[in-house]
């Protein structure tokens, strides 16, 4: 599905949001310490909201419930001996930064790729550049001033600042970095990675950026204990190599080299590899796929391949669902009697473009406007919903658990554009053991879940299905005929040529936004790229694209849509 903005403006996504939040505020589960569940012998799972584990997080002093992410990863970097590769879209995490650098001066060789638009220290930037940031950004950069200051003086001194803001801890020590403009390029589509990979013969795979927020919280909140993220610990030689095939084809000859990296399509097309470790097996694909690549063969089509193989169960906790032929699979399985339940972030859960909508046989649109293609299903299910998190926390898995013994982890996200534009990891391990680890966090997640439609969007439905065909809607009324929640409602010809002339900023295709005035191929690709980081809710919110100012603000203000 794609992304169409609420036409009502008065029923926001926020408000939705801030309303199902209230009323399920008191439903939160209190955390409870439940045994440790056995390992896989070769695949270790982790969880920073995890129930069998305690740490004290390193920068607010906190003891709470969960795995310590940061000290793993901290851990597995300190056991290099000759190698050490990361490729991780954002880093601010020092005790990381320094982790790494200690190896560095070890003399083992130490290789990282960040993704460009994470690749600056926070501190460099000026109070003028601080100003023109993007709501987003602006909040992290905030973020960024609680973990360097140390003190609590609202200042951050030089020491600090070499202390605490983790790209100058690197960038002193000499450490050799690159991100995704080392093509030559301003930038892929999103280096989307997060993973780790120690002397190619282990290698650390999680959801989580190397950031406050994916794996203890955020500063300003007290209640904030992170993104619900997961961590993958596999040791095996065969499952590092191909890992580091992958992080060679972006390395190329590494910083003040050839112009050789390759990043997003410019990667060649490698299909699925399985390793066999043991009783267990692990399978790999790395994306982004070019177009011409049948989506059987992508990663979003293994994703399918995996799903439809289901026999019993699927459990979905993801941060964004919007891959309409993996609805449809899902679809099909449960009419053939697989149990389905699914969990999607609030932020995103509730939007036109979420499949969640569709398993819940629920259809929104844009100005009348709906998907090609978009398929509520015919028998809607309720065990749908968005999880109750601390507030300030997303639930930012992208995991699934079939028949209670296969699961799908990586970096990921459901969508169309993680499968053909951004550089990412889908990795597939059949073990029970593995799977026992997410079934857990799973029923933990669901537990006090909101499920169904809440009664919000269900007016929404209504309203929209009212504006649009005001007729209709109104002899079915006439007649004590409901208007179906699941069935886009008619359009009427004017209606559409009123819709045509505006791009909808979420949806448009790239040669769509190309048309745009002002807009070339390299603006639409970082439009596309800001979209998957956050969806845009206003024509302001393209301020935070690089290349958009005022003058092409106002050119773009009545030729788009969100």
């Amino acid at each position: 599905m794609r992304i169409f903005s609420p036409t009502h403006r008065h029923l926001s996504y926020a408000l939705v949001l801030a309303l199902t939040l209230a009323a399920c505020k008191d439903r939160q589960p209190q955390p409870q310490r439940l045994a440790p569940l056995p390992q896989d012998a070769f695949v270790q799972v982790y969880f920073n909201h995890s129930q069998t584990a305690e740490y004290t997080e390193p920068y607010r002093h906190y003891q709470r419930a969960g795995d310590d992410l940061e000290g793993l990863i901290v851990d597995t970097i300190a056991s290099a001996r000759l190698t050490l590769d990361v490729a991780v879209q954002e880093l601010r995490l020092p005790e990381i930064a320094k982790a790494i650098v200690e190896r560095h001066k070890a003399g083992v060789k130490v290789r990282l790729i960040l993704e460009n638009t994470y690749s600056r220290p926070w501190s460099t930037f000026k109070p003028a550049e601080v100003k023109e940031l993007s709501e987003r950004e602006s909040d992290r950069y905030s973020e960024f001033r609680r973990l360097v200051d140390i003190n609590g003086d609202n200042e951050l001194s030089p020491d600090e600042i070499k202390q605490r803001d983790a790209l100058v801890v690197l960038r002193d020590a000499g450490v050799a970095i690159i991100d995704d403009t080392a093509d030559g390029s301003k930038g892929s589509n999103l280096m989307h990675h997060k993973f780790v990979i120690v002397d190619g013969a282990a290698v650390i795979l999680t959801s989580a950026n190397f950031t406050s927020s994916d794996i203890h919280g955020d500063f300003k909140s007290a209640d904030s204990r992170g993104n619900a993220n997961n961590l993958l610990k596999i040791d095996s030689s065969e499952v590092a190599a191909l890992f580091t095939q992958e992080f060679n084809l972006m390395w190329g000859d590494g910083p003040a080299g050839k112009l050789d990296s390759k990043f997003g399509v410019k990667k060649p097309f490698r299909p699925a590899r399985q390793v066999q470790l043991g009783q267990t097996a692990v399978t790999v694909q790395f994306s982004p796929v070019s177009k011409s690549v049948t989506w059987n063969q992508s990663p979003n089509g293994f994703i399918g391949q995996t799903l439809g193989a289901a026999s019993q169960s699927i459990n979905l906790a993801l941060f964004v669902f919007s891959e309409q032929q993996l609805a449809n699979i899902i679809e099909a399985s449960h009419q053939q009697g697989v149990e389905v339940r699914a969990l999607i972030d609030s932020s995103f859960a509730y939007r036109s473009y979420s499949e969640g909508l569709d398993m819940m046989g629920v259809a929104l649109g844009d100005n009348c406007k709906y998907e090609p293609n978009n398929r509520p299903w015919q028998n809607p299910i309720t065990t749908v919903g968005v999880p109750m998190l601390p507030p300030g926390d997303l639930l930012h898995h992208k995991f699934a658990v079939v028949d209670d013994k296969t699961t799908i982890a990586g970096s990921h996200n459901w969508s169309d554009v993680a499968n053909t534009g951004n550089d990412e990891t889908v990795l597939v391990v059949q073990s029970p053991a593995v799977a026992a680890h997410f079934k857990r966090e799973f029923e933990r997640l669901y537990t006090g879940a909101q499920l169904g439609v809440p009664v919000m969007i269900q007016r929404r439905v209504q309203a929209l299905q009212q504006q649009c065909v005001p007729a209709v809607a109104s002899q079915n009324s006439s007649k004590g005929k409901p208007v179906p929640l699941g069935s886009p409602p008619a359009i009427s010809r004017q209606d559409k040529t009123q819709t045509e002339q505006r791009i909808n900023l979420n949806t448009a295709t790239q040669q769509e936004l190309e048309a745009l005035p002002g807009v070339g191929p390299k603006l639409a690709q970082q439009i596309v790229a800001a979209r998957q980081q956050k969806p845009f809710t206003s024509v302001e919110d393209l301020d935070r694209v690089p290349g958009v100012g005022p003058k092409m603000l106002e050119k773009l203000r009545d030729r788009v849509t969100w």
